[in-house]
């Protein structure tokens, strides 16, 4: 292995941009910047590659968050984060696979940005006060305010009921045979009664203009869309984001992937993205660690 910490480190580094983001095309922006900025640095006088390198992608992943509000504004239909195809030991890290959740990158994306960062630094990454304070130029008192503040607020909105592999599991194979046999009824039993339905097609691709709430709603929409696709699609469960998913294909050709929140064993979220901007490296296992 590389003894250069910026390899050695690398899928860190991408992770906390992409957390911050939600988009893998610009955290490899900002890890690539990241890199570029430890190039001018004298790496000799570097006591903690580690915190140094996590100091640069933080303040460097702020600033792109502007740019990146920006276009989030302007964004047709509702958005949802890239999804990334993870590998199965990303699932057996439990905390970094619920931070990645499709669901709880929805709940960061209600914080501040800051507050994001502090949050995600410190919960998730076990990066102590002293380093986050340099991280974002706030002095430590304030970012252990910021830290309490983003903690209340995630807990307030993250999925309070159990949620597990094996019950979303069960969730995504109920749709599977629904895109096969036309039979929708294992899924429409599983639906808790305010499950939230979200399609992201970003313009691009045909998707829900708005949310869909409610077990009835949700449920005459898949009835009345189902008819239309069955045995034109097929489906692959896959892991995303350190969760089950399903990954969609038509003719051959990545159509969309599908995430589930489960609480409790009921179907609280469904999570569809179809913009093909978003689904250009599905394909490809991301390295994400912490």
């Amino acid at each position: 292995m590389s003894g250069d910490p910026f390899v050695t480190h690398r899928s860190l580094l991408f992770t906390v941009a992409y957390e911050m983001l939600g988009s893998a095309a610009d955290a490899e922006d900002v890890v690539q910047e990241t890199w570029l900025k430890w190039q001018r640095v004298d790496q000799d006088e570097v006591r903690d590659p580690r915190a140094f390198l996590v100091r640069i992608v933080t303040r460097t992943a702020l600033d792109q968050v502007r740019t990146v509000s920006r276009r989030r504004e302007e964004y047709v239909g509702p958005w949802l984060p890239e999804p990334l195809l993870t590998s199965p030991d990303v699932a057996e890290d439990v905390e970094l696979a619920d931070s990645l959740s499709t669901a709880m990158l929805l709940v960061l994306e209600t914080l501040t940005p800051t507050q994001r960062a502090v949050f995600l630094l410190h919960d998730v990454f076990d990066v102590g006060y002293g380093e986050l304070a340099e991280a974002v130029g706030k002095s430590e008192a304030a970012v252990r305010q910021i830290a309490h503040r983003a903690r209340t607020q995630v807990a307030e909105r993250r999925p309070r009921g159990v949620t597990s592999r094996a019950d979303t599991r069960v969730a995504l194979e109920a749709f599977q045979r629904a895109l096969v046999t036309g039979d929708l009824q294992d899924l429409v039993d599983i639906l808790a009664p305010d499950v939230v339905l979200l399609g992201d097609g970003g313009g691009i691709k045909q998707a829900l203009p708005r949310p869909i709430s409610g077990a009835d709603k949700v449920s005459r929409l898949l009835a009345a869309g189902l008819p239309t696709v069955v045995g034109q699609l097929t489906a692959e469960l896959v892991q995303v984001n350190g969760w089950p998913a399903l990954l969609v294909r038509q003719d051959g050709e990545v159509d969309s992937v599908m995430t589930m929140r489960v609480e409790e064993g009921l179907v609280s979220g469904i999570y569809t993205v179809r913009n093909p901007e978003k689904l250009s490296r599905i394909l490809e296992v991301a390295e994400v660690s912490r």
